[in-house]
């Protein structure tokens, strides 16, 4: 029996009840191991899990179970699960608020009398009333998490927490109710009351800013999805208008946007005229003008006129759907760095028990007197100040906040890859058509040479009409014809990156550039190759007709550049990479684009596989290539490229080709995503940095490593404060890249 295919699916859930960057890794190991799981990626940051299954060998119930038997859970609920996640989310923020106000109230006092009035005869009996809620009822999550993990025989940082303050604890109680047996000893009996209820006070304040700005980094998403309106107005047949949920918009029907409405669908215009402001889609801030026949696309918003449009694209199918599945993706993808501070993550909790555990063994055998006390204060003191959660949000929170950044910008990054390998690339390879210039050619000359021109015109236009190329679709809408006209031609063909060709008749007819004329030994009047020499020193495109073997005609097609092009390039160059030009088009006309525009290196005829290899041979010197067309034509020298850059207008974007899309025409774009990577890169590498030097540092200065030098212990409450702030410090820091200029 044949192999049947299976089909593979692509899900986001929002995972619950994660507390640091180990809790992301237990979930990704634990998903990633269930039979039919392709792919399974958690970004701790935004509270994801990307998954790749196969339908039929396992299901989001199935997945569910399996991250709820590891102590956490799954929003899985199709169509609200964004919703769902929210309100946890706003539940979750106000709980942490309320727990954090308890705990800093009670810790208050209890620091006082720790601190200055600790010599008072009931001081410590005070302070174990405040301290036990602030410890068991405020900071129960701790202990909560921290026991789930144990049943599963993990370790997290609420493993660290709950043990710290509950030694601290349990030890001060022990002092409080039976201080004689360290007096007996010689020993003044301690309290660290003040140590646990304060460090719980800071964790929570920790936990409450961190979540606060992790909320900030994805506000573009939040935005985004803020652009489609709930409601929108039908117009019937016989002139009525109803307001109707936009669910409820189905393709075809038509429907009214007064002034300052936004556009619910993507449709074209059927009546009325105004100006639409995309500025939210493709960055650009000029609003574009819609008449008769233009598209509107969902999320952009209406200027001063009134419009009806037809709706052709509805719910997921929208351009800004497709944006905000883009974005999703990219934000839950992991840069290539993020693999190694995962496997940090992965046994940082254990190393830190490790570490704790010797370093109250190292205190027992050489402390001295204070042997005990100091090694179980050193100990607590080393679970709390280390924290994962700073390596563990030093990579996802400057990708979330980059690729929000950029689709601010019209920059749509598909994958956190390419966004970080993009600082790197130093060969910036061209397409022509719809990437230097317009994309939007027209017929500026012809030259007949055939006698029966009126036959071969309808023949002409069947071959041009059924290619998709825009060259094609210059000469065809040129012609004059329509649809009811064309003549069924036999065993056509598209060839790629030359023409078409086809049959009728027993005779052959083609179409296309000089390379295909000659392949089929077209014969070519000189006074035919002396005006497409005079048509390509204008930097015109010349087109080539055939019949048999007899040229009929040839054709000029200009397709102007785009006003930024010039720009672009001496911006690339200024940056430092080479630029390059590779074209379908015939060498004359490329190398007059390339003069143009300031292209040193302007190759004209390239067939797609020899624009592959061309990207082969620099990547071979060392070089790392940038590829940048539609996405589609280019497929194959964009597969072969490092990154893949798609020119989009509207629906058009190749979102499924390239690792990134210009949303907007303008190619002054591409030297803002170039500059956006750079930026990223570099603020994950100070996150990195400075949540590496915190451990490096902190750690051993919680062990007490000052001690025989100058007697320096750090206090577990500094230890606490210290915890919190790297996390909020590292979110803070991507947090400076919504607001970075490109």
């Amino acid at each position: 029996m044949p192999k049947k295919n299976i089909r593979q699916i692509k899900k986001i859930f929002p995972v619950l009840e994660m507390s640091c960057a180990a809790c992301a890794v237990s979930v990704e190991s634990m998903v990633g191991g269930l039979p039919g799981v392709q792919h399974a990626s958690v970004n701790y940051a935004d509270q994801t899990l990307q998954v790749v299954f196969e339908d039929g060998k396992t299901d989001p119930q199935t997945i569910r179970q399996a991250v709820q038997a590891i102590g956490y859970d799954l929003i899985i609920a199709e169509g609200n699960a964004a919703r769902k996640y929210e309100q946890h989310q706003q539940r979750h923020y106000r709980q942490i608020r309320l727990d954090t106000i308890g705990a800093g109230v009670l810790a208050f006092p209890v620091f006082l009398l720790g601190m200055f009035f600790h010599h008072l005869p009931v001081a410590r009996w005070i302070m174990m009333a405040l301290t036990t809620p602030a410890v068991f009822w405020f900071g129960r999550r701790f202990f909560v998490h921290a026991w789930r993990q144990a049943q599963h025989r993990k370790a997290n940082m609420d493993t660290l927490v709950a043990i710290s303050t509950g030694i601290a604890f349990v030890f001060s109680v022990f002092n409080t109710v039976l201080p004689e047996f360290w007096q007996r000893r010689g020993l003044e009996a301690h309290v660290y009351f003040e140590a646990a209820a304060v460090v719980i006070f800071f964790i929570l304040l920790g936990k409450l800013l961190e979540e606060r700005a992790k909320a900030n980094t994805s506000s573009a998403i939040k935005k985004l999805m803020g652009l489609q309106p709930n409601t929108v107005v039908l117009l019937h047949a016989d002139g009525t208008l109803e307001d109707l949920p936009v669910a409820q918009v189905k393709p075809g029907d038509r429907l009214l946007v007064r002034p300052g409405a936004k556009i619910p669908v993507d449709g074209v215009v059927s009546g009325g005229a105004s100006y639409a402001d995309e500025s939210m889609l493709t960055g650009e801030p000029i609003a574009v003008h819609k008449t008769t026949g233009d598209r509107v696309f969902a999320g952009t918003i209406n200027q001063k006129g009134s419009f009806e449009f037809v709706a052709e694209t509805v719910g997921a199918g929208t351009l800004l759907a497709q944006i905000i599945r883009a974005v999703q993706q990219a934000q839950g993808s992991k840069a290539p760095v993020q693999k190694m501070v995962d496997r940090i993550a992965g046994i940082f909790v254990p190393v830190v028990l490790g570490i704790a555990a010797f370093t109250v063994l190292s205190w027992l055998v050489f402390g001295g007197a204070n042997a005990l006390t100091h090694g179980l204060l050193a100990g607590v003191t080393v679970l709390v100040i280390a924290c994962p959660c700073a390596l563990g949000l030093a990579t996802p929170t400057a990708i979330i906040a980059g690729v929000g950044r950029g689709a601010e910008h019209g920059i749509l990054v598909k994958d956190a890859q390419s966004l970080e390998a993009a600082h790197q690339i130093t060969a910036v390879v061209l397409d022509k058509t719809g990437t230097l210039t317009e994309g939007a050619p027209m017929l500026t000359g012809q030259h007949w040479l055939a006698e029966n021109r009126s036959e071969l015109e309808a023949i002409l236009y069947a071959l041009e009409s059924r290619s998709e190329h825009p060259l094609a679709a210059a000469i065809a809408g040129a012609l004059g014809f329509g649809v009811k006209d064309r003549i069924n031609l036999e065993d056509y063909q598209s060839i790629t990156g030359a023409g078409v060709q086809a049959r009728l008749s027993g005779r052959q007819y083609i179409v296309g550039n000089r390379l295909l004329m000659q392949q089929h030994e077209v014969a070519l009047p000189k006074a035919a190759l002396d005006l497409a020499d005079t048509w390509h020193a204008a930097a015109r495109t010349v087109i080539y007709f055939a019949e048999d073997q007899q040229l009929a005609a040839i054709f000029s097609v200009d397709d102007p550049l785009k006003t930024s092009s010039k720009a672009a390039v001496a911006t690339l160059k200024k940056m430092g990479k080479t630029v390059y030009l590779l074209s379908g088009d015939d060498a004359h006309t490329t190398a007059s684009i390339g003069r143009q525009t300031g292209i040193e290196i302007a190759l004209g005829s390239m067939l797609p596989a020899g624009k592959a290899d061309f990207i082969r041979q620099l990547q071979q010197a060392g070089e790392r290539v940038a590829m940048v067309g539609d996405g589609i034509n280019d497929a194959e020298a964009m597969a072969q490229a490092d990154i893949s850059v798609a020119m989009g207008r509207g629906s058009d974007i190749a979102l499924e080709t390239a690792g990134m899309a210009l949303l907007s025409s303008d190619l002054m774009q591409l030297p803002k995503a170039f500059r956006l990577s750079e930026k990223t890169v570099s603020t994950i590498r100070q996150n990195l940095f400075w949540a590496f030097i915190y451990n490096v540092i902190g750690i051993p200065l919680a062990a007490g490593i000052m001690y025989p030098v100058n007697g320096f212990l750090l206090n577990p409450m500094i230890a606490g404060a210290a915890m919190a702030l790297s996390s909020v410090s590292v979110v803070s820091n991507s947090l400076r890249l919504r607001n970075a200029r490109l």
